[in-house]
């Protein structure tokens, strides 16, 4: 199949670059290469060359292909050299004059039928296209970095955008084995507005000494599946990547207060902690490799204490039987015996709040959260609340490690962790789909090909049911008293009407 676009320009033969390059010659497109910067074309070139032989020394591609896509690169010296190009995607510095004055050059150059696309991942296409004479044949053509590995690319329409543009765009992506997902043109796109709810709420969690950072992700790692806890992610990105992200959608957002930056990011940044890349992040990387604390010890607890469940409990049922086959005695009476321990398991509120309505004694008093099933987890997670003795804490600590699962002790936190976490990630997507940026299945997609989640925030919404997770939001609204987790209405109605969190209108 002859490729959509005969002939790519790539601007910008940096990493981004390169990889758009690679895709379009493997897609079978001639693609010119250039650079403003001397020798890196060339570069970029060699470069890919390298790759294509390696795959081909080890069998990964067939004998001589190469060759054949080492001969569709053509390096070129000038702008002018791009005019016969039906296909130019900019890769450059994210700095707003510079490629509106890129575009205006080369507009003046390719056919008037040629597309123009931007691969920005935080400039509005609209205001690239501002001064174009044609932008209905502009676009935001996003790919994520290493394009090759990273197959998802977000084509996003500009105010002016053509219909048949973003279409061409989305069908050419396809030859090169890419999967596409269409978004409007608004702050972040999808995947990274998407993905503001996983870093900025657990940089809330450590900004309220809930836990420590090593805590917070293996409990997002074990808990809700996620591939790398939210600390680990900021190393591997690196601050001086994401921090400017969350402040830029946040402020493009007109300070809405589900995006909040965090001014641990802040400080972090200014002192030059910012990650592996410099060997110290919210991590230590002596040898690039991080140095994670081990796992606090289990207490030994000599005699265990009669346990109550308080009838308010979430998975109240499937609480008891955890706590029979630990073969503890259980409690059943209308209130806990004086020597009792006092198990919660909110959705939303933190056991201060739960202790203090249900007039229990907090010291007494510990929380478990149960949004999942027990069985689906791989850690419990336990918080106390400031009265909480350690004897009771410690209890609380043996008795549900008894059967090898490891388990957290946390501050308390209205949600936990993982609750306020997935209910932020969840409302910010569901938000996403009121406002139209995508529909929701692009929405499903970008997420879990973009920021290797579990499974989309959608999906996680239906998992733990929609109902909970807006009985988990107007809590944490009632705890905090922030605006930050008012609840969608996408996620609202149908919560209500008990709807899937990805069904759309009529």
């Amino acid at each position: 199949m002859s490729p959509i676009f005969t002939t790519v320009g790539v601007v910008g033969t940096g990493a981004m670059g390169r990889g758009i390059a690679q895709m379009a010659a493997q897609a079978g497109s001639q693609v010119l290469l250039f650079d403003i910067q001397a020798g890196a074309a060339e570069q970029a070139r060699t470069a890919l060359r390298t790759t294509w032989n390696k795959l081909e020394e080890k069998g990964k591609i067939a004998p001589g292909q190469s060759e054949r896509w080492a001969s569709q690169l053509q390096v070129t010296a000038a702008l002018g050299d791009l005019a016969p190009c039906r296909l130019v995607v900019e890769a450059v510095v994210e700095k707003l004059e510079l490629k509106r004055s890129l575009f205006a050059d080369l507009e003046g150059i390719v056919a008037e039928d040629a597309v123009l696309v931007t691969n920005t991942s935080s400039l509005s296409v609209t205001a690239i296209a501002a001064h174009l004479r044609r932008p209905e044949r502009f676009a935001g053509y996003h790919f994520f970095n290493p394009v090759p590995l990273m197959r998802v690319v977000e084509v996003i329409a500009g105010l002016k955008t053509s219909a048949q543009v973003c279409q061409a765009l989305t069908d050419y992506s396809r030859q090169y084995g890419h999967t596409p997902v269409t978004a409007q043109d608004t702050p972040g796109f999808i995947v990274n507005h998407a993905g503001r709810g996983y870093g900025t709420e657990a940089l809330r969690v450590l900004g309220e000494r809930v836990s420590d950072v090593a805590t917070i992700d293996r409990i997002l790692r074990d808990q809700m599946g996620f591939r790398l806890g939210p600390f680990e992610l900021m190393d591997l990105t690196a601050l001086d990547v994401s921090h400017p992200v969350m402040e830029s959608i946040y402020h493009q957002y007109y300070e809405e207060p589900r995006y909040r930056p965090s001014v641990i990011t802040a400080q972090r940044l200014a002192g030059g902690v910012v990650g592996k890349k410099v060997g110290e992040g919210f991590y230590r990387y002596p040898e690039g490799v991080a140095e994670v604390p081990p796992e606090p010890s289990v207490p030994v607890v000599h005699e265990m204490p009669p346990v109550w469940v308080s009838p308010k409990a979430a998975r109240r049922q499937e609480l008891y039987q955890l706590l029979k086959q630990f073969g503890v005695s259980i409690e059943t009476g209308a209130a806990p015996s004086s020597n009792a321990l006092i198990l919660v398991a909110p959705l939303g509120l933190d056991v201060t709040t739960l202790a203090a309505v249900e007039r229990l004694d907090a010291t007494r008093t510990v929380g478990i959260d149960m949004m999942l099933e027990d069985g689906a987890t791989k850690r419990r997670v336990l918080a106390t609340n400031p009265a909480t003795r350690p004897d009771m804490r410690d209890a609380a600590h043996a008795l549900f490690a008894r059967d090898g699962k490891a388990v957290s002790v946390i501050r308390d936190s209205g949600g936990f962790v993982t609750q306020r976490v997935v209910a932020t990630i969840v409302n910010i997507a569901a938000d996403m789909c009121q406002q139209g940026i995508c529909t929701p299945q692009d929405l499903e997609l970008a997420v879990t090909l973009g920021l290797g989640y579990p499974m989309g925030p959608l999906a996680m919404g239906d998992r733990i049911g929609p109902t909970n997770v807006l009985e988990i939001l107007f809590n944490l609204q009632t705890v905090y008293g922030d605006p930050r987790y008012r609840p969608s209405p996408w996620l609202r109605r149908r919560g209500a009407l008990g709807l899937s969190l990805t069904h759309e209108e009529i």
